[in-house]
């Protein structure tokens, strides 16, 4: 007995009887981990710098491969690397979860940070649009307000038809499907960011309809009146059932207001949003 408690009250290093206080680097690696998978990956990248047992442990394949998509081997082979058996489940976490372009740059992909969900956003120029090449109609204008650095604005038109699509092989889950909207555009004077709401106009008249389907037979229909807020605004299409990862599935949208007794315009087109339906809270709070 006295041998054992000698054992588990060890002498501190002046020689007294008094227990040595035990430091965070002297927990085994191994428990660190364990601790590690059960939090959320911008938590274990927080505590990966108190020290160099906490940076190793977090680094630990079996932690990030339960935080990893369930097809993101087919991502990685897809769009980043042919061989991602030479990338450890943190590096790819990582990489995963910084936007990965692709259509010419159009469109975009990536893992949220916080749930491992596929998030997709698809650029404007991605978009068919009608009459978009004449500019009496639209304009593509430069800006930093877009990820993809260039909106489509409306000067004024009678018929609006906005349609995409895109083909991409998600998770399973249920996502969402949003058009970031807004009416007016910003200007710069003296350094200032400036909302002009000149040309906004014929959009308290009729609502606008949004619309997704895909080939299984889902089908969302929404409808509503936009508002001249001056912000961004995400505008909710419907959601759809993604069962079977190893599938690609072809979603189709729209954007319509085809009633010709009026004009409209002043209307920005930034892009379209997929992702996680639990998490298209997160993507409002940051307009």
């Amino acid at each position: 007995m006295g041998a054992n408690s000698s054992m588990l009250s060890p002498e501190s290093s002046d020689g007294s009887n008094h227990p040595a206080k035990l430091k965070l680097g002297d927990i085994p690696e191994s428990c660190v981990a364990l601790v590690l998978s059960y939090l959320d990956p911008p938590e274990i990248c927080k505590l990966a710098r108190l020290n160099r047992a906490f940076r190793a442990a977090s680094s630990a394949d079996f932690i990030w491969d339960a935080k990893l998509p369930s097809n993101y081997q087919y991502l990685v082979d897809e769009y980043l690397i042919k061989n991602p058996t030479k990338l450890g489940k943190h590096e790819i976490y990582a990489r995963l979860a910084r936007p990965i372009p692709f259509d010419a740059g159009n469109k975009e992909f990536w893992v949220d940070k916080r749930t491992g969900g596929v998030c997709l956003s698809i650029s404007s120029k991605a978009m068919t649009i009608t009459g978009i090449d004449d500019r009496r109609y639209w304009n593509y204008i430069p800006t930093d307000e877009s990820r993809f650095h260039t909106i489509a604005y409306l000067q004024q038109i009678w018929w609006l038809q906005v349609e995409g699509d895109i083909n991409f092989r998600f998770p399973s889950g249920t996502y969402s499907l949003l058009f970031k909207l807004r009416l007016g555009r910003f200007t710069k004077r003296s350094a200032r960011r400036l909302t002009n709401h000149n040309g906004v106009h014929g959009w308290d008249i009729k609502p606008v309809q949004f619309q997704l389907t895909t080939p299984d037979g889902q089908h969302a229909v929404s409808k509503c009146f936009l508002e001249n807020t001056g912000n961004w605004e995400y505008h909710h299409v419907g959601d759809f059932v993604v069962d079977d990862p190893n599938e690609s599935i072809n979603i189709k949208f729209s954007l319509t207001q085809i009633d010709c007794t009026h004009t409209k315009g002043g209307l920005s087109i930034d892009s379209v949003l997929i992702c996680p339906s639990n998490i298209v809270k997160d993507f409002k709070a940051l307009l």
